[in-house]
């Protein structure tokens, strides 16, 4: 089980990256902009900070379109992977840049149908939007563990990123459904840090080493 930081902010990143636990980063117009910054010059900047994967949108809505922008990401550094939406024009541009041999994530992604679609047109990763199905009623880390069987049962080499991560339990649901990645945001991260009962811990080792500080000197002092 891999982490990757859904985010496009280089502070977050940098701290995420110093803790040691994330794989990779995925990114998207939508982060991006929210940062109103170029985005070739954003995406650069995060690649010089992890080596892993680095997940860039691609904005076109035509085949065509998506194989120039994606040949032009694969020139921004060697850890770009382009995401590609759930479409069928995205499904055409990933014949295409499977023959150029370059690396993919297939983003959007809500049915089993479309994960198939996805994984026999070479995508390399696939990414089931968890909480967005929740948002509607629908079961989404049910939606990852059925991808994720379907790969194994038919040796597909299509990894399964869990994103749409909105709360620390999806990423421990994550876990269970067999996600060969969750791509989380920077407070989920943070959230998954802290535990009342590791918090009190802290405080009473340190409540602990005061008092018996406090007792060694008043003897030092008699």
């Amino acid at each position: 089980m891999q982490l990757f930081l859904d985010s496009a902010k280089p502070n977050e990143i940098r701290e995420a990256a110093n803790l040691g636990v994330i794989s990779g980063v995925t990114t998207n117009p939508s982060l991006v902009a929210k940062e109103k910054v170029d985005y070739k010059e954003r995406i650069m900047e995060i690649c010089q900070i992890v080596s892993g994967p680095v997940s860039v949108e691609v904005l076109s809505q035509e085949a065509e379109g998506m194989v120039t922008e994606a040949k032009e990401f694969a020139t921004w550094a060697s850890n770009v992977i382009v995401k590609v939406p759930m479409i069928k024009e995205g499904l055409r541009a990933l014949k295409s840049l499977r023959q150029l041999k370059i690396r993919t994530n297939v983003t959007l992604v809500f049915s089993l149908n479309q994960a198939l679609l996805a994984a026999i047109a070479g995508a390399d990763y696939v990414s089931p939007f968890v909480g967005r199905l929740d948002d509607v009623g629908h079961d989404g880390m049910q939606l990852v563990a059925e991808i994720v069987n379907a790969y194994k049962a038919y040796n597909m080499g299509t990894q399964v990123i869990a994103a749409s991560i909105r709360h620390p339990l999806h990423v421990v649901q994550a876990v269970h459904a067999g996600a060969h990645i969750a791509t989380i945001p920077f407070g989920v991260l943070e959230g998954m840090l802290h535990h009342p009962l590791t918090d009190l811990g802290v405080q009473r080792f340190l409540d602990d080493w005061h008092r018996a500080i406090g007792q060694q000197e008043r003897k030092n002092d008699v």
